[in-house]
């Protein structure tokens, strides 16, 4: 029998990492490819079938890889074209497939594109761009707030006329109603899928497309997002647009056209399951697109099972839904869920590799590495930077990999002082592999045992009543997860079994006759006695 080509993405568990975070091969502190290439081996040894690369092109690194200024090479500080397809080769050879970033709302300032938009009003690339004249009053095109905070315009004073910029002034959104807007990506895309890339992220999937009619946003309610309250409007004519979903279901046609065909992702913030489902189509747009619902709740059982349920009846029949704790712009799940408590975070690693989906890990939760405390001198995040002391920089997410304990973490040379500071380097990989009641091995064994349970991995979702606080699921007919999230001791009754998995270790192999006992914020996999 033929292997799904997609069941390294459907069964298996997938690997973040920030590359200019991960290891660095040649002493400057900062992350690179030959780093990734050098470290493939964890990769494979902890079972992960394959890892997406935040953006590796060329980067004016006003936004650290996200302003981008070439998408068909290598940005100098990470290698060169011929270390990533090094990377790409190395990584097929282990059994890891390799997902790279595109960043295709917007380019950097700097990109020879813009350069020639903004040369004069009558260039031919004047329309790749969201170019637009003040009101009559002299007032701005638009009432839309950026991304980043303050207005989505930028003022340009050679030509006199304002571009559109969602996120940071030097990052310009391009005009995706334009034709050879849309000829060229699809032209990125080969040029990366002939070189043995099995697929990208696409970054915000969601606001490719504009209003045509550039319509002020509607004022935010109560009933709005968080985000969106802070900004005032409902991003209703800048983000979600209807007319977004034929670019992606062209380039469904094109990665499907490779065999094996090619896995798209998309980064959907978005706080419906209903539009997260849209994003799927009917099987013909986005493979994957990640569920922010999650990533935004509180640990909390009826929480997190409102999500889970309400997301699998929304989507699509046939797709699969996709997890992660946390990522390059969301504080690490071992500080946000698990706070002060490891046992915690133990349960919501267990969690996440248990979900009915793909889940993701960010590099560093593996040893559930928490986020760091920066002093202001130390911020390298625009956002951060700007926002300071508010609380809303991303460089606490993104610190260097601790691969070791030693100087320089294993991560750069000892001596070398990294792009960001070094966290707690009590936490490291070194010190957990060959500890079994590590974190390390914990998330090691949860990823063996998922491949190794079909229930684990195809099996269907279904909450099982529990003690009050516990959050209790089924997956498929015999695999049981039990999480005690109250603050109490628990037990379960008329459960017969043997746990396969605990936090607590020591409990694995346990045999269990009628009932589960479980302190507060222990969580256990049961193989249930059918």
């Amino acid at each position: 029998m033929t292997e799904d080509p997609s069941a390294w993405w459907r069964n298996g568990v997938l690997y973040q990492l920030y590359p200019r975070s991960f290891a660095d091969s040649n002493g400057d502190g900062v992350g690179d490819l030959v780093g990734i290439t050098q470290h493939l081996d964890h990769m494979q040894w902890l079972g992960v079938r394959g890892f997406w690369s935040s953006p590796i092109t060329p980067s004016a690194n006003f936004d650290w890889g996200y302003d981008v200024k070439d998408y068909t090479s290598v940005d100098a500080d990470l290698g060169t074209l011929e270390d990533a397809e090094s990377m790409i080769t190395a990584a097929t050879a282990r059994g890891l497939k390799v997902i790279l970033d595109l960043v295709p709302n917007h380019t950097s300032t700097e990109h020879p594109w813009f350069l020639e938009s903004r040369s004069s009003r009558d260039n031919p690339k004047r329309d790749w761009y969201v170019w637009e004249d003040a009101k009559p009053d002299g007032s701005l095109p638009n009432n839309w707030q950026s991304s980043f905070i303050g207005p989505a315009w930028r003022l340009d004073e050679l030509t006199g006329q304002y571009y559109m910029s969602n996120f940071l002034r030097q990052q310009a959104d391009l005009n995706w109603w334009n034709q050879e807007v849309r000829d060229e990506f699809e032209r990125i895309l080969r040029f990366w899928f002939d070189r043995g890339v099995a697929g990208f992220r696409i970054d915000v999937a969601h606001m490719l497309i504009k209003d045509r009619e550039l319509r002020d946003n509607p004022p935010a309610t109560e009933d709005d997002q968080l985000v969106e309250q802070l900004r005032g409007q409902r991003q209703q004519y800048n983000s979600n647009r209807p007319e977004v979903h034929e670019i992606y279901r062209r380039w469904r046609e094109i990665a499907d056209s490779y065999d094996p065909p090619r896995l798209l992702l998309g980064e959907t913030p978005v706080w419906k399951p209903s539009i997260l489902a849209s994003y799927y189509g009917e099987g013909d747009e986005l493979d994957l697109a990640f569920n922010f619902i999650l990533l935004e709740s509180p640990f909390e059982a009826d929480a997190m099972h409102q999500v889970i349920e309400t997301t699998l009846a929304a989507l699509p029949r046939g797709c699969q839904a996709v997890w992660a704790g946390g990522n390059h712009d969301v504080p690490r799940f071992a500080t946000r869920w698990g706070g002060n408590s490891p046992a915690r975070a133990r349960a919501a690693m267990l969690m996440l590799m248990t979900l009915p989906g793909t889940p993701f890990l960010f590099a560093g939760d593996e040893i559930l590495m928490q986020d760091t405390a920066l002093t202001q001198e130390q911020l390298r995040d625009p956002l951060g930077v700007k926002l300071y002391p508010m609380p809303v920089g991303r460089d606490p997410e993104r610190t260097p990999m601790q691969w070791s304990g030693e100087p320089g973490a294993g991560f750069t040379e000892p001596g070398v002082e990294p792009w960001l500071p070094f966290g707690d380097l009590s936490v490291n990989v070194a010190d957990q592999r060959d500890d079994p009641h590590s974190a390390l091995s914990l998330t090691r064994d949860l990823i063996a045992l998922r491949s190794e349970l079909p229930d684990l991995h195809l099996g269907g979702y279904s909450r099982f009543d529990g003690p009050e606080g516990w959050w209790c699921y089924r997956r498929g007919e015999q695999a049981l997860i039990a999480i005690n999230l109250s603050e109490v001791h628990g037990v379960l009754e008329a459960v017969s079994g043997q746990v396969r998995i605990g936090t607590q270790r020591s409990r694995d192999g346990e045999a269990l006759v009628g009932k589960l006992a479980l302190e507060p914020d222990e969580a256990v996999i049961v193989r249930l006695e059918l």
